[in-house]
């Protein structure tokens, strides 16, 4: 949410729509990562933020709601380790209050459904929001049958066997039972267990566990029972699914008969009536909230008459008749002892803070976030004051803020506890893994610099290595066979190969004499194996131009610039000697680069600050002693009229004569354009079997549609 400035009242209908797609996609992928892998990376209050605006963009444009819009949605699809389960009554989700008008807004709107007076009493079960892994279990004449997660809120994963070693949940219930009910919970790890099992990791060389909810899920989602029987798991009962009859006529009543049927129930939650009440015990609890040995987030309140909570039934995904209030984030106050700059994958530049240690909500943080250089030099994404312009000093006493179990983050500084020779942070223009140059990008349309630095070493940087390494053998690049990401990674920790070329002296220098780690006597590798890998390495010794291209890994430059590239220029010397003309990335010498179809100031200056950098000029020398790049036939280079010169081609659907990349290097070198989405610009659709959405829409627009036999007839290949 952070980069997002722009006020949900001043979108305009193409800006609402493109927003609510940014929205669904990133929402779905931070459900994915919390509720399927057990691995969140943003904050509660953040995720919560991203699903407040999704809902007041659909608020005030109603028709743009997406079919796969976040308000649809609960958790995410179950994984493909475990069975699953279909749950006969959706776990659904809860929406959230955050302050007094929240809660008090909740019980009008209850009130207005049911039409009752303003003032009529709505009494309510008030309960701690466990910080778990949501749960069902059915009971079937009051014995244990089967276990399930959340998943999606309809489907989830089979942990029957799993849940029976949580020693919280009984195997039979005691007294009369409904013949069926599904108890609803919540699974969950105490501080005090959390910490003893951690050391149990570390004594055992294994990573710590993040946080008691990772560590409940995880523990809870192994495919071995009894790992999950080695995790003390624990158990709380606060609603159900699926029941043949109802114990009670209200959620009071019903949780108190679990409690009775020897389910643990939370001892805190209670029946209270009207805000001041439900306020009162928010408060209470949120200030218990460090007693109580395990995690929460919130309180929920629930409308005790089940009759009315029938009535008010459900809205997308959550009922009318529940919500979460949720705690503030959680904060402390600690003083920066040191900044350090973290390097990427990608080459982003991170300043985090090396704190005084610090208990924030139960976990002692020593680290957190900055960002980036304006969010230490006081500045927003949207390049106005933040902290009301505050800067972020080493020796500042800060306040930390720690929402969601994630990387804690510095919220404000303690400015008359400042020291004296506190000095403004100078953040680094240069790489400190591999002393490249560190740029900040700007953006060709809007002039915004962009709020991170990024490294521009990356055939060289170690930081960068392995993922550009494993970019340089993958598919569209180099694709050599039996040289995948996995033997990258693990010859790149051998120190086997670091840049590019070594995998080309790889062969040279295992038959060395004196070698100790030849390949053969690796575990998965032999003789014969050790030939083929060495015998594809050599098949890639010459290689097409773009492909060449694409393999070193210039920012902004995907398969299609690369392709772009190959065919203006037509050798990779030419397009050296333009992008190193270039330098630094500025000026009029941008225009030898975005002289390229589909190449604008960005790439072009991304391409010159590569180029800029002698470590990857060094680098690419290396290379070029053993690989040669094949030179491309540059379009109309004869001084003829290309056939498909003019036209924009989408293909569509399964191809079975050749690949979509190669289809798509077909027609451009016949002088077309290809492009990924049908547009009124869109001269000709090329469909196979499976077409969908594509061919509908050019249909629509009345483009003209072959099939793949018509297009390489068309081609000259058929």
């Amino acid at each position: 949410m952070a980069k997002e400035a722009t006020p949900v009242a001043a979108l305009s209908r193409e800006q609402a729509a493109e927003e609510l797609a940014r929205l669904a996609g990133e929402i779905a992928g931070h459900d994915a990562r919390y509720h399927r892998d057990d691995a969140p990376i943003i904050s509660d209050a953040d995720y919560d933020a991203l699903r407040r605006r999704n809902a007041e963009i659909e608020a005030r444009f109603p028709d743009l709601k997406r079919p796969d819009s976040p308000s649809e949605r609960v958790g995410a699809a179950p994984g493909e380790k475990f069975a699953k389960v279909r749950h006969a009554v959706p776990m659904l989700s809860l929406d959230n209050a955050f302050d007094g008008d929240d809660v008090a807004d909740f019980l009008n709107r209850v009130r207005r459904f049911l039409k009752l007076e303003a003032d009529a009493p709505v009494p309510v079960f008030a309960e701690p929001k466990i910080d778990g892994l949501s749960a069902s279990l059915r009971y079937e004449r009051g014995r244990f049958v089967q276990g399930a997660t959340r998943g999606d809120g309809f489907e989830g994963e089979d942990v029957t066997r799993n849940l029976r070693t949580v020693d919280d949940i009984p195997e039979q219930l005691q007294g009369r039972v409904p013949d069926i009910f599904e108890v609803r919970g919540e699974v969950y790890m105490s501080h005090a267990d959390f910490a003893a099992l951690n050391e149990r990791q570390v004594a055992a060389d294994k990573p710590p566990f993040a946080n008691p909810r990772n560590a409940a899920a995880g523990s809870l989602r192994q495919l071995d029972a009894t790992i999950t029987a080695s995790r003390p798991l624990k158990f709380f009962a606060y609603a159900w699914g699926e029941a043949s009859e109802r114990p009670a006529d209200t959620q009071s009543g019903a949780v108190a008969a679990m409690a009775a049927w020897g389910l643990p129930v939370n001892p805190l939650a209670r029946r209270v009536e009207g805000v001041e009440a439900m306020l009162a015990f928010h408060a209470d609890i949120e200030a218990r909230r460090a007693e109580l040995g395990y995690d929460i987030d919130g309180v929920v309140y629930k409308v005790d008459d089940l009759a009315r909570q029938d009535a008010l039934g459900f809205v997308s995904r959550s009922p009318r008749w529940a919500i979460a209030h949720k705690f503030a984030a959680e904060q402390a106050t600690t003083v920066i002892e040191g900044i350090e700059i973290q390097v990427g994958r990608t080459g982003a530049l991170t300043p985090v803070a090396r704190l005084t240690p610090v208990t924030v909500g139960g976990v002692v943080v020593s680290n957190a976030t900055l960002h980036n250089a304006d969010y230490i030099a006081g500045i927003g994404n949207d390049g106005q004051p933040i902290r009301e312009g505050r800067d972020i000093r080493v020796g500042d006493t800060v306040i930390v803020q720690r929402a969601g179990d994630v990387i804690p983050q510095v919220v404000d500084v303690v400015l008359d506890k400042r020291p004296a020779d506190a000095q403004p942070y100078a953040f680094p223009t240069v790489c400190p893994v591999c002393g490249s140059h560190a740029v900040r990008e700007v953006n060709e349309k809007t002039g915004k610099v962009d709020s991170v630095s990024r490294c521009t070493g990356g055939l060289i940087c170690a930081a960068q290595a392995v993922e550009r390494l494993k970019h340089f053998v993958s598919r569209m690049a180099f694709d050599i066979e039996g040289l995948g990401e996995k033997q990258i990674a693990a010859f790149h920790a051998d120190g086997l190969i670091a840049q590019p070329a070594d995998i080309f002296t790889l062969e040279l220098r295992d038959a060395e004499p004196d070698n100790l780690k030849r390949l053969k006597n690796r575990e998965g590798f032999g003789e014969t194996s050790v030939a083929n890998l060495f015998a594809a390495i050599d098949e890639r010794r010459t290689i097409d131009l773009d492909r060449f291209t694409y393999a070193l890994g210039i920012r902004h430059v995907g398969e299609t610039t690369a392709r772009d590239i190959a065919r203006h220029f037509g050798s990779f010397g030419a397009f050296r000697e333009a992008a190193e003309s270039v330098g630094g990335g500025e000026g009029a010498e941008l225009d030898v680069l975005t002289d390229v179809d589909g190449v604008g100031p960005i790439v072009a200056r991304a391409i010159g600050e590569f180029f800029a950098e002698e470590h990857n000029r060094g680098a690419i020398d290396a290379l070029l002693t053993q690989v040669t790049p094949n030179e491309m036939e540059r379009p109309g280079a004869d001084g003829g009229e290309l056939p498909l010169a003019g036209q924009t081609i989408v293909f569509t659907g399964a191809l079975e004569e050749m690949s979509r990349p190669d289809a798509e290097a077909l027609a451009q070198s016949l002088g077309a354009k290809t492009a990924g989405s049908v547009s009124k610009k869109t001269t000709l659709v090329v469909a196979g079997p499976g077409a969908g959405s594509k061919l509908k829409k050019a249909s629509e627009l009345g483009i003209e549609v072959i099939d793949e036999a018509a297009w390489l007839e068309r081609a000259g290949k058929g």
